[in-house]
């Protein structure tokens, strides 16, 4: 099969992958219908994240359901099915608890490669989701974004106790950001602010349920939420970004008593304790357990009350999957969609 690897910083190539096979008895096959482009994909590209050999890529997808092994018994072949970018058994102490991205079983999807043309899923009846149907082709990207990026925003609302009455922020303009606009939204805040620089970013932030954009970062950033709200910092605050000076917006961004809900991929971020001690903020992040998610938001989606795939400003055929990471690294693309 076709699949893309990082060979190193900067150099994605498509080429031959070995099939994927059935290895245990609790995994599925599936066809890609369609796979995509993390922000977190990026920490490699840009060598942040070492790169030590060629490695497959990603970790989002969506597609149809071709083999299953011997013990899996809530799926079968031809269906449609969105999983999460963790497998997960669903059924550990964890798992019971909604956190599925830590199951006590978890495999790492990002290591099987999700940018190719067939994807090995583990623990594929605890992992995949089906839908009652097959999709229609309009709502694959909204489905894919289900995988990730609309989970991981939607978590961050969650542990940011995002709700009615509330006032949220949201730190990062990237597709999760975005995400945890419409999760804020679609949670009931009533107040809903945008950090954006990007013309386009704020468009679609405005569309998914923003009321006002600030554009200010870093304590300029800080001082305009401040300003915006009496003074005292919001209730509800979103940290998608993953910097030191990102989550230093963020915690500083909210009121006492409030809420961060972290969910960048942390990079050299340190926290001061005494600062921690004397803000009265409370934390909550770490990787989205979007399995617990996934039945609404595919509810959600299937029904056309929201619309996630709007994230996706780059469709391209997996063989050109390269001229994607390009794009997002130069921030010409929110997100990259790859069709095999």
């Amino acid at each position: 099969m076709r699949g893309a690897i990082l060979y190193s910083p900067g150099d994605v190539r498509v080429q031959e992958r070995p099939d994927p096979r059935i290895e245990q008895p609790t995994d599925a096959i599936i066809r890609v219908s369609a796979a995509c482009v993390c922000g977190s994909d990026l920490w490699p590209y840009r060598g942040i994240q070492p790169v030590h050999q060629p490695s497959p890529m990603g970790h989002e997808y969506v597609g149809v359901v071709e083999e299953v092994g011997g013990d899996v018994k809530n799926l079968t072949k031809g269906q449609f099915v969105v999983g999460s970018f963790w497998a997960s058994d669903n059924t550990c102490e964890n798992c019971r608890a909604g956190y599925q991205s830590a199951c006590l079983h978890r495999v790492g999807m990002g290591s099987l490669g999700s940018q190719a043309e067939y994807l090995r899923v583990p623990l594929a009846d605890g992992t995949l989701v089906a839908t009652p149907e097959m999709p229609p082709a309009d709502l694959i990207p909204s489905y894919l974004a289900a995988s990730d990026v609309l989970g991981t925003g939607w978590f961050a609302a969650v542990a940011a106790e995002a709700g009615p009455g509330k006032t949220v922020a949201v730190v990062g303009d990237g597709a999760v950001g975005l995400l945890g606009v419409l999760a804020a939204r679609q949670l009931g805040a009533e107040r809903i602010i945008a950090m954006s620089r990007h013309a386009d970013r704020q468009k679609l932030a405005l569309e998914f349920g923003a009321t006002d954009i600030v554009t200010e970062r870093g304590d300029e950033g800080i001082a305009r939420i401040k300003e915006m709200t009496g003074g005292i910092g919001a209730h509800s605050v979103i940290e998608a970004v993953g910097t030191q000076e990102s989550m230093m917006q963020a915690i500083r961004s909210t009121r006492p008593g409030g809420n961060v809900g972290f969910v960048g991929v942390s990079h050299d971020v340190s926290l001061d304790g005494m600062d921690l001690f004397w803000s009265l903020v409370k934390l909550q992040g770490g990787p989205a357990p979007v399995r617990r998610f996934l039945p609404h938001l595919m509810d959600l989606i299937g029904n056309r009350v929201i619309e996630p795939g709007k994230v996706f400003d780059l469709d391209l055929p997996l063989e050109r999957a390269a001229e994607g990471y390009q794009a997002m690294d130069e921030r010409r693309a929110v997100k990259a969609l790859l069709r095999p």
